[in-house]
């Protein structure tokens, strides 16, 4: 699989497609059959106002989504990429596509909106979806959706073998020799879960604003097979392979399985 760290250009619907495309048949020549694309693609993220988030966002069947099944299908994989949505009654979503060669095969709302998002969208309210493609199960969620050890747990406990999350994480001071702690998270996150997630970052500096570029394809045990990467200024691909089975296991010694081992019972707390 591959994770494309790209740079958009803000509020260049047109041009971020054809970077999306290009970015597409590059990781599909060099053999991936899944490829991930950061958080808001479509129309890059700063924004400074909802008119100016309105004037980026298009319903899931717009150009963007429309172009993303294309390429699904022309290069038989399966693409994951964030986009800014706009549906029939007029609200707003910081969304991900999941297309595979059949089609689109569901749309994800962001639900835990990062600072100034929820001044521009209005918060998810689905489950991330798990979709079966044919190169195994695959779920979707978004950025800060990912420190919510609760949320990541639904999706594998409906059959996830693989999280794909579409991300923007802001650059920002840390302790030198440290890593980022949002890769740490994701690397906590697959390990609890014995479920492969594979992080899409983007790179560049955008109205001021600069990223952490920790793109990252992490396996079901928690160790990185591919980055993460460190922003470039220019983008970057980074791909690992994957077996998506290890993940149909959570037993994690001869005695002790992730999922057997729960007890709900205990946790009624976190869910009130």
């Amino acid at each position: 699989m591959a994770c494309c760290q790209l740079i958009p250009s803000f509020g260049d619907l047109a041009a971020n497609r054809d970077l999306t495309a290009s970015a597409v048949a590059e990781a599909a020549a060099a053999g991936a059959s899944v490829v991930v694309l950061p958080e808001l693609i479509s129309s890059g993220y700063v924004f400074e106002s909802r008119e100016e988030a309105r004037a980026c966002a298009q319903p899931s069947d717009g150009e963007t989504v429309r172009l993303w099944t294309r390429l699904a299908a022309h290069h038989q994989v399966v693409i994951v990429a964030g986009f800014c949505e706009v549906t029939a009654d007029g609200e707003l979503y910081n969304s991900a596509a999941l297309a595979d060669p059949t089609g689109l095969r569901g749309v994800y709302r962001k639900a835990h909106l990062w600072d100034a998002e929820r001044l521009w969208f209005t918060p998810g309210s689905d489950a991330p979806p798990v979709v079966t493609t044919r190169f195994g199960r695959i779920a979707v969620m978004i950025c800060y959706d990912l420190e919510f050890p609760e949320w990541v747990r639904l999706p594998a406990l409906d059959g996830a073998q693989l999280l794909c999350a579409p991300v923007n994480w802001p650059a920002y001071s840390r302790p030198a020799g440290e890593r980022a702690a949002e890769v740490i998270r994701v690397q906590a996150d697959a390990g609890v879960n014995r479920m492969f997630i594979a992080a899409c970052d983007r790179d560049g500096i955008e109205r001021g604003v600069g990223w952490i570029g920790g793109s990252v394809i992490v396996d079901a045990d928690g160790w990185p097979l591919a980055g993460p990467l460190e922003p470039t200024g220019s983008g970057a691909m980074i791909t690992a392979a994957c077996k998506l089975d290890d993940a149909l296991s959570k037993a994690v010694s001869p005695l002790s399985d992730m999922h057997a081992d729960r007890r709900p019972g205990l946790y009624r707390r976190v869910a009130e």
